[in-house]
């Protein structure tokens, strides 16, 4: 490794190490102490639950064992089968036992012979067990209202009056304070202090708790106050400011726990092992509260005290991870300057602590088949997202902070003494023939010596349209050849491959104008000499449009089209990897029938051709300068249909082209080829699984809304990672669009919006395309109406529907929510994020019904008639 690399890989390391202490590193807490006053005891061990099956007696003395070595008093919850023996057990290992005893209050309102039985029991428990120091009878059962306040109290003053231990029950702090009268039945103040459920964020709650122990002290002068459950969960949903997290676990407890040894509290924490059954009743944070987990392995590591940040597992992963993404986006980056180096460096670092953290909150779940399910789509999600937010974050570095190869900033190169002869192919289908005559006029104006043109017309059934062109190329001379041909199979490539097999034998390069171009003059004779160098096959300049003035709608569409040939392309002709597209290019005619000709299987036949010859080891050339111009879509309808057969065409051609993109079959391709075309289409393919993704997030969202304790919103760390994205590509769109495009801020918004509103149009395509649904090719129309009003709806039913059906559900999880919570605001904004596509694209089609500030086909009407 280099100097520079050693330096790259030690600030990563550097950042990734610090920014883990901000989303999963340890706490930096002094150490709790090493024996806690008492410890809440509830022994079930995986499977198990109060209403099937309970520990055995040998499971009992090995926790109790294992207890011992940290607490020293246990407090009950049931004294039924087994549960009655945890009194004897406890004393072998010299724990104190306060013993609870949970009553059903429909047996004490019906029959008085069964809790009889249990209280007969638990007075026999505490005769023969000097160790159980205090009785706590019902567990919330007035927070639950399972027993009024008088019911209550008759059953402590008779309990009372027959045990020799102090008697109490247990309750929040706020039913203590709401009904004193309790306190007339009780021998202690037994007090729930978990300042989780009230959304109080762990970073104040000790303080909380000795703000409510204050008022309970106040309250109840004349009676010890117990705390029976405090504690922190380590897993689950936020409620308001409280986050539940090993990390805020840890850090609760030990500040607690040395906190209450100062101020003298008399507590049981909450509680000894993790206890999965329970989220049946509290939902899926009620598994987590334990310091050991189900398993009896340490969970939270209360006592050891805080070391290096460097030597902890999960930053070691954090780093290697940070590295090995460093090393994948520098790897064929030697064209990358210094601030491309540090910003790939400074987004590995960022991007990998809340990865690692987001994969180990989901790996430390108690599974069930539903939670296997979802967090196999979150963590296959994050995968997604986050190799999408790298192939973003790549593209913007070498578009800002990258070297460009020679060709991008175009010089002519001179011409040997015999020029190459041109074939210029125009392939026609059905085309206004105003606008086909404007365009073989600027052909004829070419100041090239030697070229010829081919007008291929195919499968038109109107003589009206292509009559008047045969008529045209007529009187423009034998360097202007007409065919109408029909029926002819292969759609355009059909066509094209008719206008190979017409052309003359002494064409060197075949060049391609589709039927709406006006071309500069210097096309030809700027960019044929790059076909001096033998192993170039194609010479390619962009695409772009004359029209994008005519409404809001060809601006928008116009804006959208320039940040591809202005970023996209220059950044893949750096690794001779563009994409070649069907007009305004140029073939080398010995290399197009070498790879045998256009292929008629795929609708995106120039781009299938392009990524064929360099599979063979052609080369490529890209210039940025604009050498002809044609139109945009008219409407929304057809600028859907036209990215439809771009997006659908990519998914055909990975299809075909796969094994050998990957590496699996031979073919000449080299690293940032594959590369390039691989992540170039990406984006298209995440529109697909993002179609998909709104399906499940309307019918999940819908479940959380009927279902709350069973369907959650996703994590929070999973929900910041999407939305993450979707700023980060709308940054580097506005960056990109303001610095190398060099667009106005009303253009780049514009191009903003196009991007989006493409979004559901190219998921069904990539759907389509990868079930195999092929569909023929789709003309683009030229010079066609403009939607109207219904029609600009009809065009975007699908994503207004799917607009609706966001905001709805969208509504209802915001509207529904019994507490607020983190997870729950930022899915509702992921929601929110999933619905601005569709929204973009309603505005779009809204504005393709406005009419054009004048009709283009009159001035191509004029044109062709003055010629």
């Amino acid at each position: 490794m280099t100097r520079s690399g050693l330096l790259y890989a030690l600030l990563v390391a550097t950042l990734s190490a610090t920014l883990w202490r901000s989303v999963g590193g340890s706490s930096a807490e002094p150490p709790a102490p090493a024996v806690l006053a008492g410890l809440s005891f509830s022994p079930l061990e995986r499977g198990q639950s109060p209403a099937r099956s309970l520990p055995s007696i040998e499971q009992l003395d090995a926790d109790l064992e294992l207890v011992a070595r940290h607490a020293k008093r246990i407090r009950t919850y049931a004294v039924d089968g087994d549960f009655a023996e945890i009194p004897a057990l406890a004393r072998r290992h010299g724990l104190e036992v306060t013993l609870g005893i949970a009553l059903d209050p429909r047996e004490w309102a019906s029959s008085r012979a069964t809790n009889g039985a249990r209280l007969s029991r638990l007075a026999d428990i505490v005769a023969r067990n000097d160790n159980v120091t205090r009785v706590i009878v019902g567990n919330e059962s007035v927070l639950a209202g399972d027993w009024t306040v008088d019911e209550l109290g008759a059953m402590l003053d008779e309990l009372r009056a027959t045990l020799t231990v102090p008697v109490g029950t247990a309750e929040p702090w706020n039913v203590w304070l709401a009904n004193p009268a309790l306190a007339e039945h009780v021998d202690f103040i037994a007090v729930h202090l978990l300042p989780y459920w009230e959304g109080v964020d762990a970073r104040v709650a000790v303080e909380h708790i000795d703000a409510r122990m204050r008022d309970l002290r106040a309250q109840f002068r004349d009676l010890p106050v117990v705390i029976g459950e405090v504690g922190w969960p380590s897993f689950g949903r936020s409620r308001d400011s409280a986050t539940a997290s090993e990390r805020a676990a840890v850090s609760f407890a030990r500040r607690f726990l040395r906190h209450a040894e100062t101020q003298g509290y008399d507590y049981f924490y909450l509680e000894a092992f993790d206890q999965p059954w329970k989220r049946a009743d509290e939902g899926e944070v009620g598994a987590y509260w334990g310091i050991y987990d189900v398993d009896r392995q340490v969970k939270l590591d209360l006592w050891s005290t805080p070391g290096s940040l460097a030597f902890e597992p999960a930053v070691l992963v954090s780093i290697v991870l940070a590295l090995c993404l460093l090393a994948l986006l520098f790897a064929d980056g030697q064209r990358l300057n210094v601030p491309g180096r540090v910003f790939l460096a400074l987004i590995a670092s960022l991007v990998t602590p809340p990865t690692v953290a987001s994969v180990a909150g989901h790996l430390q779940q108690y599974w069930t088949p539903l939670g296997i399910a979802s967090s196999a789509a979150m963590l296959a999600g994050l995968f997604g997202v986050l190799v999408l937010l790298l192939v973003e974050a790549h593209e913007w570095a070498e578009a800002l902070w990258s070297r460009h190869r020679a060709t991008g900033a175009f010089v002519s190169p001179p011409i040997d003494s015999r020029v190459p002869k041109v074939s210029i192919h125009v392939p026609a289908y059905a085309e206004p023939p105003e606008l086909l005559i404007e365009t073989l006029r600027s052909l004829a104006a070419l100041d090239y010596p030697s070229f010829e043109v081919v007008v291929i017309d195919n499968n038109t059934a109107d003589e009206r349209l292509w009559r008047p062109v045969e008529a045209y190329c007529a009187r423009l001379g034998e360097r202007f050849r007409f065919f109408h041909v029909a029926p002819l199979a292969g759609y355009k490539a059909g066509a094209l491959n008719l206008a190979l097999r017409n052309t003359a034998p002494d064409a060197d390069i075949v060049a391609v104008i589709d039927s709406d171009y006006r071309v500069d003059p210097a096309w030809l004779r700027e960019l044929v000499p790059h076909f001096a160098r033998p192993n170039v096959a194609i010479v390619q300049a962009p695409q772009a449009y004359r029209d994008g003035g005519a409404n809001a709608f060809k601006a928008l569409c116009d804006s959208e089209y320039r940040g591809f040939f202005a970023i996209g392309m220059v950044t893949r002709d750096d690794r001779n990897a563009i994409i070649q597209h069907g007009t305004m290019t140029m073939i080398r005619k010995r290399a197009l029938e070498a790879v045998g000709g256009w292929a008629e299987w795929t609708i995106t036949e120039d781009a299938e051709l392009g990524l064929r010859l360099l599979e063979h080891g052609y080369e490529a050339v890209y210039t940025p300068r604009c050498y002809g111009r044609g139109l945009t879509p008219d409407n929304f309808s057809d600028y859907k249909a036209q990215r439809f057969r771009w997006a659908l065409g990519a998914v055909q051609i990975l299809r075909r082209h796969g094994r050998k993109l990957v590496g699996l079959e031979p073919s000449k391709l080299g690293l940032g080829q594959r590369f390039h075309y691989l992540t170039g289409w990406l984006a298209w393919l995440g529109d697909g699984v993002n179609l998909i993704c709104n399906v499940v997030a309307i019918g999940w969202s819908a479940c959380m809304i009927a279902m709350p304790l069973d369907f959650l919103p996703p994590l929070a760390t999973f929900s910041a990672f999407v939305l993450g994205l979707f700023v980060f590509k709308l940054a580097k769109v506005i960056a990109l669009y303001r610095t190398s495009v060099g667009a106005s801020w009303p253009a780049t918004l514009a191009a903003v919006v196009a991007g989006l509103s493409l979004v559901h149009v190219v998921g069904r395509a990539v759907l389509a395309g990868v079930l195999g649904k092929d569909t023929p090719f789709v003309r683009t129309p030229k010079l066609a109406l403009c939607d109207s009003f219904a029609g600009a709806l009809a065009a975007s039913r699908a994503e207004t529907l799917l607009a609706g059906a966001l905001l709805a559900v969208t509504a209802g999880v915001a509207l529904t929510a019994p507490y607020a919570s983190l997870d729950r605001t930022l899915w509702c904004l992921v929601l929110l994020a999933m619905t601005a596509p569709h929204l973009a694209a309603v505005l779009a089609a809204l504005l393709g019904a406005w009419p054009a500030r004048r009709d283009l086909r009159v001035e191509a009407a004029s044109a062709a008639k003055s010629a």
